[in-house]
């Protein structure tokens, strides 16, 4: 009896030390896994609520995370990649400046075989091991059907672009186009460029009301040029005549929704799309399979149903 005693409190202790065991090594093996994250800017509050998002989920499984801040720049983000090469990064997540440009900093990270993905914004070329984002041209039908529903399918529509060669700023413009071109009485009377970008929104707005002050609606491409936007109609005296769609739902946008200054956004959820790219870079360090693409929901917000 003594004997069975001692066995079962030996069995014990050994399945004990065997489970602390097991956590201790798994708690060095998420704090071995260093990730590194270039995101295209920080001086626009989305790609800010994706870092955000990125580090509150990396904190939470115990991995390193290393943030560079590309600045816009596409020789910048190339600068910053090669340094997280260097560094020996387990997993790299980019946020492309530029489609295009961004290929040869991911071929240099396949050389150095470390697994890429991709969020937001894609990639061009290279071997991206997933891209995660909204799907873009969804959400500019979505904007397509929100302007055509607003002008009762007729009136003069401006469209502010994002960074020519991104493939937000293309997949946005297709999805709109997708809607309004098949709309006979709704005219596109000016499509431009303004650099998801604020001050270009408002710079780009006062000359298009210059040659077209009778137009009904804009959309932009993010919120960031819709706000220029609304600046720039403001000054004009023209708030009550022109309806305004944006793209992002960042808070500024919302508020100028609840302040009737713009009519609606598409909402993307930047933090999740953060999270998601943290969590599907420890599923690559685990040797798991991902899909090509995964999607991240969408959802307009009015006036009606913002929180």
């Amino acid at each position: 009896m003594l004997n069975n005693k001692l066995n079962s409190s030996l069995f014990v202790i050994m399945l004990s030390l065997i489970l602390i065991s097991g956590i201790f090594n798994g708690a060095v093996q998420a704090q071995d896994l260093k990730i590194g994250l270039s995101v295209s800017t920080q001086n626009n509050p989305f790609f800010v609520s994706l870092k955000e998002g990125a580090q509150q989920k990396a904190k939470e499984i115990g991995a390193n995370l290393i943030v560079a801040d590309a600045q816009n720049n596409a020789s910048n983000q190339m600068s910053s990649v090669e340094n997280l090469i260097v560094r020996q990064v387990d997993v790299l997540i980019i946020n492309p400046v530029d489609s295009d440009a961004v290929v040869s900093a991911i071929k240099a990270a396949n050389n150095a075989n470390i697994p890429v993905i991709t969020v937001d914004r894609g990639a061009n070329g290279g071997k991206v091991a997933t891209h995660i984002a909204s799907d873009n041209v969804i959400g500019g039908e979505t904007a397509g059907k929100r302007v055509a529903e607003l002008l009762n399918d007729s009136g003069k529509v401006v469209e502010l672009q994002g960074i020519p060669g991104t493939s937000a700023a293309r997949a946005r413009g297709k999805g709109f186009h997708n809607i309004v071109d098949e709309k006979e009485n709704i005219k596109v009377v000016a499509s431009q460029p303004a650099g998801f970008d604020r001050s270009k929104g408002m710079t780009v707005m006062e000359n298009i009301l210059q040659a077209h002050p009778d137009i009904d609606a804009v959309f932009a491409h993010n919120d960031s040029m819709a706000l220029g936007a609304v600046k720039a109609i403001k000054a004009a005296d023209k708030l009550d005549q022109i309806e305004v769609v944006g793209f992002d739902a960042i808070d500024d946008a919302l508020t100028a929704i609840a302040n009737g200054e713009m009519d609606s956004t598409i909402a993307q959820k930047p933090s999740l799309m953060g999270e998601m790219a943290v969590e599907n870079a420890k599923k690559i360090y685990d040797g798991q399979d991902l899909e090509d693409n995964i999607a991240v929901p969408l959802e307009l917000k009015t006036k009606e149903n913002i929180e």
